[in-house]
């Protein structure tokens, strides 16, 4: 007698493939759009409660306006200490 074989689940996937007219198989990831005012304080909440799961997306790219990009770096440079 056969033993039945267990499958493991690990739940929806995350992308959408697609197959081009020349069959080639293209993955697209999900992706949401949402404010800065949102995500921020949850952010802040997260990295100030030392939240293990937030390490787990460090490597993870994020885009940002160039507006937005050249205010952090001109942040950055007047944070730094003074000599």
């Amino acid at each position: 007698m056969a033993q039945p074989r267990l499958r493991i689940y690990f739940g929806p996937q995350d992308t959408d493939c697609t197959t081009t007219t020349l069959g080639i198989v293209e993955e697209r990831q999900n992706r949401v759009t949402v404010s800065l005012g949102e995500i921020v304080p949850l952010l802040a909440d997260a990295f100030r409660s030392n939240r293990a799961w937030l390490s787990d997306f460090e490597n993870d790219e994020v885009a940002i306006s160039t507006d937005l990009y050249e205010v952090l770096l001109a942040y950055q440079h007047y944070q730094r200490p003074s000599a």
